[in-house]
């Protein structure tokens, strides 16, 4: 027996001496004691875990992100900080990940770093984590060593993941050290593991990590000010080349939006998607950029080096909203589609799919967007595919990264209805918004107005966090970094029902396709020549290029003709824009 505990003890590496007695009972119940093999860990598995998000540093954040928000975390700070590494001897960066969540008990923690465990079986539609691995892929990416260290009412944790501790061994070790609350103190929980296993383990992490006992008192003492948390921490970071592959800005405090603190990939790079163009992506090589957008209805309180970062749900931002409704394979899906000014300017476009309120893809080109040029830029996009993308028996059509779908017929559909809908929302809207653009060129020299604006301007609560619509005309620049729902414009309060996102109204009118020859040229309603009409707050304008236009006073719906033209009837022969109106630009 005693050679078959040693066994053991060598199969599980760092666990505790509870674990162990609870493997052996299992083995010796088993019929006719049958000789059970076990699977080892080799340590470079955890170098090999961290290539799940080799393509993306930014995954590998994200699923630190996930982990805070299913543990209901309502604030969550990002920093990297110099810390000296005694081992080293020198300072080193440190990146530190803290939330205010619920924390992890010690059977919480003890999954969370086990080398794969089973699915939670959880029917909250915003749980993200579904496959056990998102810790140990996402800290392995990150750099070598992580601690983390959590508390809840009752209980508190550490647990150190570490390859430099591991180096040279044959199995992993990951040690643990589990506490429990008695009156107003922390003892150890000797339920899970004994006082030597405690002490040994507090060694070996105080051996191979910055955190000696002071250290860790600093850290347990932010407990105090939130109650419950976890706190992450890596070290020996990713390199790039001779520097690390994330590139870290303090910003300047009380700064504008242009000076706030980020996190960067030093390569800066975009990433490769299907017809894409631009270069111009933050997203793609900013943190705060990526953040920004990563939750379909964000909450949480996101702060990077110090700097809150500002949410920008989608679906509120967009110009001409347009929301589309359909079926894939017997399920509903709900589309919203639009324009955005900061998306025009960088010349980008695309779908962003969202899967239990996370971004899984960004800027998928459907449809005509793969090959249309500047013509689709712009237009964004929005949708949910929870229910699409969970089969129902427990699988999911999603990459264990997080970062993309799995090639799946589901998918495939998905993809092809996308198209269908982008590809109709230019068919009927793309010549409007031509017109509009030609139209509020005026304005921008005349008022410094931008080209798009959203159908409505939100704000979001700092205390409640909902969003409320800003009324019509009310500027959203006049508004104080830290706004409530009892503040101008709204005078409310935090009681009050969130309002939902509204259908955008287009307020050009033409076609698409060819003239109609037939029609005497002053009644045509087909593009920007031979008489092209459109209706502008109730009243309609006739014009046959921009150049003829007069505005006259402050009325954008107060457009005349500057001279009279007989206009010349044209036939459109192909789908795109007419060279006329190149040449009008």
């Amino acid at each position: 027996m005693r050679e078959r505990d040693h066994k053991l003890r060598e199969v599980v590496g760092g666990h505790n001496a509870h674990d162990l007695r609870d493997i052996s009972s299992r083995r010796s119940e088993s019929s006719n004691d049958v000789e059970q093999n076990y699977v080892r860990a080799h340590p470079s598995y955890l170098k090999t875990l961290g290539q799940v998000h080799s393509a993306w540093i930014f995954g590998a954040v994200a699923e630190l992100v996930d982990n805070s928000r299913d543990a209901k975390a309502t604030t969550m700070e990002i920093c990297i900080d110099m810390i000296y590494l005694h081992n080293a001897g020198k300072d080193t960066p440190m990146l530190s990940v803290i939330d205010d969540g619920r924390g992890m008990t010690h059977l919480e923690i003890f999954r969370m770093i086990s080398l794969g465990h089973e699915h939670p079986d959880t029917d909250d539609p915003d749980h993200i984590g579904r496959f056990g691995v998102g810790f140990k892929t996402g800290a392995m990416r990150l750099g070598k060593d992580a601690l983390v260290l959590t508390q809840t009412a009752n209980s508190r944790s550490i647990a150190f993941l570490s390859q430099s501790l591991n180096e040279g061994k044959d199995n992993v070790e990951i040690p643990v050290v589990s506490y429990c609350r008695k009156g107003q103190f922390m003892e150890v929980d000797t339920s899970v593991l004994t006082e030597t296993s405690a002490k040994y383990n507090l060694k070996v992490i105080k051996e191979f990590s910055p955190f000696n006992k002071y250290l860790i008192g600093e850290k347990v003492g932010l407990f105090r000010e939130r109650g419950t948390g976890t706190q992450i921490y890596i070290w020996n970071l990713d390199e790039w080349g001779s520097n690390f592959c994330l590139q870290w800005d303090n910003g300047i405090n009380g700064g504008s939006s242009f000076h706030q603190g980020d996190i960067l990939i030093r390569s800066r790079r975009c990433r490769s998607r299907t017809g894409q163009m631009s270069r111009t992506v933050p997203l793609d090589f900013s943190l705060r950029s990526y953040l920004e957008v990563i939750f379909l209805d964000p909450r949480m309180k996101i702060y990077i080096q110090g700097s809150l970062v500002r949410s920008r749900p989608l679906a509120r931002t967009l110009n001409k909203t347009v929301v589309e409704s359909g079926n894939i394979l017997g399920k509903p899906v709900l589309l919203t589609l639009g324009r955005c000014q900061l998306e025009l300017e960088q010349a980008n476009c695309g779908i962003f799919l969202y899967w239990h309120g996370r971004l899984i893809e960004a800027y998928k080109r459907v449809g005509g967007m793969i090959h249309n040029g500047d013509k689709s830029h712009g237009i964004i996009g929005v949708i949910d595919v929870t229910q699409l993308m969970n089969h129902g028996d427990g699988r999911v059509w999603v990459h264990n990264s997080k970062q993309e779908f799995l090639d799946s017929e589901v998918y495939a559909q998905l993809l092809d209805w996308l198209g269908e809908k982008a590809d109709e929302y230019l068919d009927s809207n793309f010549d409007k918004l031509q017109v509009a653009a030609i139209i509020n060129s005026f304005d921008l020299q005349r008022k410094g107005n931008s080209l798009y604006k959203p159908d409505h301007e939100w704000v979001q609560c700092d205390k409640c966090r909902k969003w409320r619509m800003l009324s019509s005309g009310f500027d959203s620049k006049t508004l104080p970094q830290e706004w409530f729902c009892y503040m101008k414009p709204l005078n409310g309060n935090c009681e009050m029902p969130e309002q939902k996102v509204e259908r955008g109204v287009i307020t050009v009118s033409a076609k698409r396709s060819g003239y109609d020859t037939k029609q005497s040229p002053m009644k045509q309603n087909d593009g920007l020549f031979g008489g092209s009409s459109c209706r502008s707050e109730g009243k309609s304008m006739h014009f046959l290029n921009p150049d003829m236009l007069r505005c006259s006073g402050d009325d954008d719906s107060s457009w005349t003709l500057e001279k009279d033209v007989n206009p010349v009837s044209l036939k459109r022969l192909k789908r795109g824009p007419l060279r006329g109106c190149m040449k009008s630009r």
